[in-house]
């Protein structure tokens, strides 16, 4: 090989070298709702969640102490309240996924891509590109489509819960650019306290009579799949998928960064069919076709005019 090529190749693996650890994020995040889907049922979703968090949130108290003893009161109030909406977030997605297909569960959410750019509008009374309205209309018949399975029947509660937790995040996207207290804070100690605020809501919501079953049963009672499906939604899904944006964000730019992480309902689809045996039926893979599709062009159109 001449020398005059290796130049040329140099910047294609320093790429790659960013690119591969993000694929895994979306992968791992794609693989997330088969596992979660495969540790939870309905009376043990706020326990699964509670022992997700707890094994995770020592790890980040560690890694960042510093960076939490300097943040100001006002930034611990602002990541609080990021926090209880993130608690949201998870109890929609974790309570949805146990009553649908772990493949619509990760296809629907990835309408957040499309619900943001529109609420982001809203708020800022600017009208979105006529391209970005086909896209989102395109995704949301696709999402029709999709909670149809095998042949047209209503939407299960579900998918009406995937499609609230896409909407919730919406809110949370929005709240992180405007809660002016936490935009000059550094992501590390943010991340922290909004994930130990969530585990403050489900701790409570565990102690709760009628809540469901409590979290040191369920951890007795699981088996070593189970262990393996929880240990994988806290340190990959959380902990490795949180470090691997640090340090991508330094290396890469924030277009490829979000390119790379929307390929995750390509991952959830892929896992929900390859691993847990799931059938969409031909409505509803035609809907996945669209959703993918629609998010992918209204991320396009999105870029273009941000």
């Amino acid at each position: 090989m001449s020398t005059a090529v290796l130049p040329a190749l140099a910047p294609s693996r320093r790429a790659w070298a960013t690119d591969l650890p993000l694929l895994l994020v979306a992968a791992v995040w794609g693989a997330s709702y088969l596992a979660a889907k495969g540790i939870t049922t309905t009376h043990t979703v706020i326990a699964v969640l509670v022992l997700r968090f707890t094994i995770v949130l020592p790890a980040l108290v560690l890694a960042g102490w510093r960076g939490l003893r300097a943040l100001s009161a006002a930034q611990w109030r602002g990541a609080a309240l990021l926090g209880l909406m993130l608690s949201v977030i998870f109890l929609l997605e974790t309570y949805g996924v146990v009553h649908t297909s772990a493949t619509n569960a990760g296809l629907i959410i990835s309408l957040t891509m499309i619900f943001t750019p529109l609420a982001e509008a809203a708020v800022t009374r600017v009208r979105p590109a006529a391209s970005f309205l086909a896209a989102a209309g395109l995704s949301v018949v696709g999402v029709v489509l999709l909670t149809q399975g095998g042949g047209f029947t209503s939407p299960s509660a579900g998918d009406l819960l995937m499609l609230l937790a896409a909407l919730a995040r919406t809110v949370h996207v929005l709240a992180m650019a405007r809660v002016k207290a936490v935009q000059d804070a550094d992501s590390l100690p943010l991340t922290t306290v909004q994930l130990g605020g969530a585990l403050v809501v489900f701790a409570v919501l565990a102690g709760l009579p009628g809540t469901g079953a409590a979290p040191w049963s369920v951890a007795a009672d699981f088996g070593a799949r189970e262990w393996a499906g929880l240990l994988f939604l806290s340190v990959l899904c959380t902990l490795f998928a949180f470090f691997v944006q640090m340090w991508s964000v330094r290396r890469s730019s924030p277009s490829r960064v979000s390119l790379l992480l929307g390929t995750e309902p390509l991952w959830a689809a892929a896992a929900g069919i390859a691993i847990g045996g799931e059938r969409l039926g031909i409505p509803g893979m035609a809907g996945a076709v669209l959703v993918l599709a629609g998010t992918a062009w209204g991320r396009r159109c999105a870029d273009a005019t941000g």
